[in-house]
């Protein structure tokens, strides 16, 4: 089971959503969401639409929970999801004949996807803390994180984000302005 990869699955659908930007609009948009993802497959309705949408919303609270330090919130979350979603563990043979584990292949896209996000969240957050959750502080980002690296800053999604905070925060450079009076009183 390739589980950072099911943890993107829930920053890939977070980020569907940013201000003023929905970009998961309508089927079109549901179906190249799920396009390059094989366990996706199948016919999607306006009912799997408004179902991806609501997940958003739960996955979001997780990472907002996180994000502003709600360790116990944001697993309690988390919990909540997994109980909700039906996820069976199983193992499947590839075609290079390796064994793997997955997620069941049963359900609606959907309830597929929620499964598999919701593990690979629960995953990294056993193996690395709620901590490497977040949304990325640079404005107007507000995108949705999980952090890899030990290293690396847990306050914004990249390190282009992360530029552009240290740039809007720092002082302006340049010649210090100076206020000549007037000689003959005026203004």
């Amino acid at each position: 089971m390739d589980l950072a990869s099911y943890a993107d699955l829930a920053v890939d659908l977070v980020n569907t959503r940013r201000p003023h930007i929905d970009e998961l609009h309508d089927l079109d948009a549901l179906r190249a969401l799920l396009a390059d993802r094989p366990h996706f497959t199948g016919r999607v309705a306006r009912r799997d639409l408004d179902a991806m949408r609501e997940l958003r919303g739960l996955l979001r609270a997780i990472f907002e929970a996180a994000a502003d330090g709600g360790t116990d919130d944001a697993v309690r979350r988390l919990n909540t999801l997994l109980i909700r979603q039906p996820i069976h563990p199983q193992i499947v043979r590839h075609d290079d004949g390796t064994w793997h584990l997955h997620c069941n292949e049963h359900g609606s896209v959907p309830d597929r996807y929620a499964a598999r996000a919701a593990m690979g969240l629960a995953a990294e957050i056993d193996a690395h803390g709620v901590a490497r959750l977040g949304l990325c502080r640079s404005r107007p980002c507000g995108r949705a994180f999980y952090v890899r690296s030990p290293g690396a800053d847990r306050r914004y999604c990249s390190v282009r984000c992360a530029a552009r905070a240290r740039a809007s925060a720092a002082p302006r450079s340049g010649p210090p302005r100076v206020t000549v009076p007037h000689r003959d009183g005026g203004q």
